[in-house]
């Protein structure tokens, strides 16, 4: 006869947890997954992980661009007083004190150095543009704010403008494309500015297009003349142009509506 065993035995653990297994393997059925919540504790330790890999990535970026600028600074001085054709990739490394490969990791030759530098004065000017047709101000206001800040544009890439005027023969023909087409776009957004003046009465131009190249021809060509050590500071020398382009349009600023009317001085 045999000994059934007895309900209040202790048997080990591991024995009743294989039991356990043979059980709801025989009945088909598995055991129910444990969701794991994570402690507040364990959430916020990771959020702070994950806010310092962004905060050392973002300070990885910060440092590769000052990198950047500055190898494009050195270059801009080397071409600008040296020329293209007599500036090597090794003397701008040697002005920053720093090996060829270096130089390397930032552009992958020194005609794509001049792409960079070539481009940085149309871009300027262009962002410029695309401010002040965005703002509410006429089409006078706009021109006056345009040019000002068109010329304190090509004032404070002075010597890379000039590098274009000289050495635009030497561009890729990927970074020359881009450079004219941002061109393009600048002259087409000048000439809806001017349309958009003449059509309010408030310019008087016969042809539109010459008058956008005769405008763009003015501001641009101050990189040429200016002085920085000379009579007059960029924000004078804007404020000048300014009024030479506004004077060429003869513009004749309108009254908005709503706007308050200058009150006329008293009869004598």
């Amino acid at each position: 006869m045999k000994k059934l065993p007895d309900p209040t035995s202790k048997e080990p653990v591991s024995v009743k947890k294989r039991a356990t297994s043979v059980a709801k393997a025989a009945s088909g059925k598995a055991a129910p997954a444990v969701l794991r919540v994570p402690s507040p504790k364990l959430a916020s330790v990771r959020k702070a992980q994950s806010a310092t890999e962004n905060d050392v990535e973002d300070i990885r970026d910060a440092v590769s661009r000052l990198k950047r600028e500055r190898i494009i600074a050195v270059a801009v001085e080397l071409f600008y007083h040296n020329g293209f054709n007599n500036t090597t990739l090794e003397a701008v490394a040697e002005k920053i004190n720093v090996t060829k490969p270096f130089i390397y990791s930032h552009f992958t030759s020194k005609n794509e150095l001049l792409g960079e530098i070539c481009s940085r004065g149309i871009r300027a000017s262009l962002e410029v543009l695309d401010q002040v047709v965005a703002s509410e101000q006429s089409p006078t206001e706009k021109v006056r704010s345009m040019v000002h800040d068109f010329t304190i544009a090509v004032l404070e890439n002075q010597e890379a403008i000039a590098i274009y005027t000289r050495e635009q023969k030497h561009l890729a023909k990927k970074d020359s494309d881009v450079i004219e087409q941002m061109r393009r776009e600048f002259d087409r957004k000048l000439c809806a500015l001017l349309d958009d003046g003449v059509a309010t009465g408030e310019f008087t131009v016969s042809d539109v297009r010459i008058a956008s190249l005769a405008v763009g021809g003015i501001v641009s060509w101050s990189c040429v003349w200016y002085r920085p050590h000379g009579r007059l500071k960029p924000e004078e020398t804007a404020e000048q142009v300014s009024k030479l382009v506004l004077a060429m349009i003869q513009a004749k600023p309108t009254r908005r509506k709503g706007a308050p009317r200058t009150p006329r001085a008293p009869a004598s």
